[in-house]
């Protein structure tokens, strides 16, 4: 299990995160909150960008705040960003394949992803991709080499609902086939419960909520901070 214990982050005189304590089981755990609630500066401090100015993030017993972001990402903990990081001048299989490389995977492995992922033109060139495809490309890129846990930073920004509802499953599938720990950050709140059995809610850099959908989303506190609604009588 991913385990945050006490985590503070500050900026300044702000604190972006107060002194969160959250443990993500295997599985797919969502992460929400209004902007600004501290989402993206959680997944900053699990991948190794930001150093907390206290607290713990372990897994399975394993000091993750011992290791730089490069440490992580080997040993398995991949995430994704809200500005994609395939490279345009390369064709969708040269992607795969530097992504594999970086990690020291082989081809073949870059062929089971592409499979799982569904990506089938693998010689189109990235401009040429629709954007599906290229969320596709992303998530093919990281998980690459078996991960152990994926963070994944609105993963269906862009995206129809028809296709933002598609990836569910498709995260399921990886998250079964890897045996994962999966955070995602999304404000599709369709999306979200869909594809996650547990959600906790940030709100001011603060856990205001933790656990399953139907009583996360119908607790007063998240109406009222996250879904804009009084829980005022």
């Amino acid at each position: 299990m991913l385990n945050c214990k006490d985590v503070v982050v500050k900026f300044g005189g702000v604190r972006g995160l107060d002194g969160v304590s959250l443990t993500f089981e295997r599985g797919i755990s969502g992460l929400v909150g209004p902007n600004g609630a501290g989402k993206t500066t959680m997944l900053n401090v699990l991948s190794g960008f930001v150093s907390p100015s206290s607290g713990r993030v372990e897994f399975d017993g394993l000091d993750l705040l011992s290791m730089n972001p490069t440490g992580r990402a080997r040993w398995g903990l991949r995430r994704t960003f809200q500005q994609e990081q395939s490279v345009d001048s390369l064709t969708v299989w040269e992607n795969l394949l530097v992504a594999a490389e970086n990690l020291g995977s082989r081809p073949a492995d870059a062929r089971q992803i592409a499979d799982l992922v569904g990506l089938t033109e693998l010689d189109r060139p990235v401009p040429l991709l629709s954007m599906l495809e290229r969320r596709l490309l992303e998530l093919g890129r990281t998980i690459m080499g078996r991960p152990r846990i994926l963070l994944l930073d609105e993963p269906v920004a862009g995206l129809p609902e028809a296709e933002s509802l598609m990836f569910a499953p498709l995260i399921e599938r990886i998250c079964e086939e890897f045996s994962l720990t999966v955070v995602l950050v999304d404000h599709d709140m369709d999306f979200v419960t869909r594809a996650c059995s547990n959600i906790a809610v940030l709100d001011f850099g603060r856990l205001i909520a933790y656990g399953d959908c139907v009583s996360v989303l119908s607790d007063p506190a998240v109406e009222a901070a996250y879904l804009g609604v009084s829980n005022e009588s």
